[in-house]
C-alpha cells in the first residue's frame, strides 16, 4: 500500500535511540525515551497561502529531522510504526554531510 500525505503533512519513521550511554551503560527498553529523531518517508505537496498559491515544503523524503517529543500521530502502515505530523512540528533538518566536513 502506498500512502501520500495531504497538504503540509509528512510521514516520519522514528530512528532508534542509542542503546548505550556515553559511559557504556546499556539502557533497557523500558527506560528508553521515544527518539525525537526520524527520517521523512513521504511529504505532502505543501500548504496554500492566502492568495491560494501552493507553498512547497522545506523537507523531502529521505531528510533526517528533529521533532518534538509529543509531536505527530502514531499510525501503523504496512505493519510499520510511523508518525504523521505537520511540517511546523519539525524543529530542523539534520545535515550529516555538513557536520562531518567541519570536524
Amino acid at each position: 500500500m502506498k500512502f501520500r500525505p495531504l497538504h503540509d503533512r509528512v510521514v516520519v519513521r522514528r530512528l532508534d535511540a542509542e542503546e548505550k550511554t556515553a559511559g557504556g551503560i546499556i539502557i533497557p527498553d523500558t527506560a528508553k525515551e521515544k527518539p525525537m529523531e526520524g527520517e521523512i518517508v513521504a511529504a505532502g505537496p505543501g500548504a496554500r497561502n492566502e492568495q491560494g498559491q501552493l507553498v512547497a515544503l522545506d523537507v523531502k523524503a529521505g531528510d533526517r529531522v528533529l521533532f518534538g517529543k509529543w509531536s505527530g500521530t502514531e499510525v501503523k502502515i504496512d505493519g510499520e510504526d510511523l508518525l504523521i505530523m505537520k511540517e511546523s512540528d519539525i524543529m530542523g533538518i539534520i545535515e550529516t554531510g555538513a557536520a562531518k566536513k567541519k570536524a
